[in-house]
This record gives C-alpha cells, structure tokens and sequence, in this order.
C-alpha cells in the first residue's frame, strides 16, 4: 500500500468517526445544550464543498468521508432543530448555501483559489471553540479525545494533500490544523489552572451571525420575518470538524 493510500484512508476514517459521540450524545441525552447551531451550519457547507471538491479531483477518499460526514451533520442539524422547535429547511440553508458558493469558486477559479476560500468556512467553525476555551468560565464538557482527533485529521489531511500535491487540500488543512492544534494546546493550559479571558466583543458577532442566517434563510423560502436568533456559540466545548462542543454533564 501506497503513503498516499496510507494517509487518505486514514485522514478519511478519522474524518468520518469524529462526529458520531455527538450524535450518540444527542440521541441519548436528548438534550442539545452546548451545542453551537451555526458552527454545524457551517460544517454542514464544508461537507457539501469537499464531497464536491473530491468528485472533482476523482479522490474516493475524500468523497466518501465528507459524503458520511455529511450524513451525520444532517442528523445532529435534524435533531438541533426538532429540540429547538425551529423549522428544518430554515436550518438547512445557511449550510447549503456556503456548499454552493465553495463549489462556485471550485469550478471557477480551481483548486488553489478553492482551498484559500475553503479555509475561510472551516476557521469560522473552529474559531468557536477557541473563543469559548479563551472565555468559558469552565472547559469540562470539552472532549480531549475530540481535540487531539481534530488536530491528528487535519495533520493527515496536510500530508496526503503534499504527497498528491493538492493546493486547496494543504491550503486549508495547514490553517485548519494550525488552529485546531492551538485549541487543544489551550485546553490542556485551562485544565492545569489558567483563567478565562472575557471577549465582550464575541457576543455581538455571535448575535449578528444567529440574524443574519435567519434573516437569509427566511428570504429564500420566503416566510416574511426572520425568526429569533439562533444560540451563540457553545459556552462549554466544542464540535467539528474542530467544533463541537459536548454539553456540560449533568451535576447528579
């Protein structure tokens, strides 16, 4: 077997497994608390984008874990929205809409242009947990194994994308990874005893991001008026493909 074999069926399976304890968790708590809407809108694009990215540059390895990913993004966004009484479509959009626009640019401009624009959506969802392990007043619901298995996907994902020299693939995992790693860094600094930092500023991009998906999925299926702000970012741990952030366990 092949390096390049070897690291796209691992960064695949890596890939694929991440997000099933959410889902798990989800099922069997039934409760969604902890658990940031916007960043697994965002995801929901990113899966979109690379499955699309991977029929494009005929790699197997990458359509089939963003195809599963995508598979499991659309079960936690369902149960996201049934807890949150909020209408599916509505909350499918926002994600549709930024896989749309990823396979725009990847058609038009090709892969180099396609993995600087990609890594733009995959900061926003990983950009969360960081702010909240800045600023969380505690990090326990936050999963080691969940941080140390984003930051080993995306160093997989960085080296087969070196061994078949894929620009958009070493573009975005290199400044995912980059971030993904400072998560985990920092959550093993706030375990040991550093205190959170407020970011007053974060709540207001928050606010506007929950209006601003509302709003545009409203305009396209036409409801009239946006409906309330989605939650604000997971105030303990994280999800995705860097971001999500388990919900705080329950105090028995």
């Amino acid at each position: 077997m092949t390096p390049v074999l070897v690291f796209g069926w691992a960064a695949a399976f890596v890939g694929t497994v991440l997000g099933i304890p959410q889902v798990v968790r989800l099922v069997r708590t039934r409760s969604v608390e902890g658990v940031s809407l916007a960043a697994w809108q965002v995801i929901l694009g990113l899966n979109v984008g690379w499955l699309v990215h991977g029929f494009l540059i005929r790699q197997l390895n990458m359509i089939v874990p963003n195809g599963l990913g995508m598979i499991v993004t659309l079960a936690i966004l369902r149960l996201v929205a049934r807890e949150r009484r909020r209408p599916l479509l509505r909350t499918l959009l926002p994600g549709l809409a930024i896989g749309g626009v990823m396979i725009a640019v990847d058609l038009a401009f090709g892969s180099a242009t396609y993995g600087a624009f990609a890594v733009i959506p995959a900061v926003f969802a990983n950009i969360g947990q960081s702010i909240e392990l800045v600023r969380a007043p505690r990090v326990w619901g936050v999963s080691p194994a969940f941080l140390f298995g984003a930051v080993l996907n995306q160093a997989l994902w960085l080296s087969w994308g070196l061994l078949v020299a894929d620009p958009g693939t070493i573009i975005s995992a290199a400044v995912t990874g980059a971030i993904t790693l400072f998560n985990l860094v920092w959550w093993g600094l706030r375990m040991a005893g550093l205190r959170p930092l407020p970011l007053e500023a974060v709540s207001r991009v928050e606010e506007w991001w929950g209006r601003r998906s509302s709003a545009s999925a409203a305009a396209s299926v036409g409801l009239g008026d946006a409906p309330e702000p989605a939650d604000a970012m997971p105030s303990q741990g994280p999800v995705v493909p860097g971001v999500i952030a388990e919900a705080q366990p329950d105090a028995d």
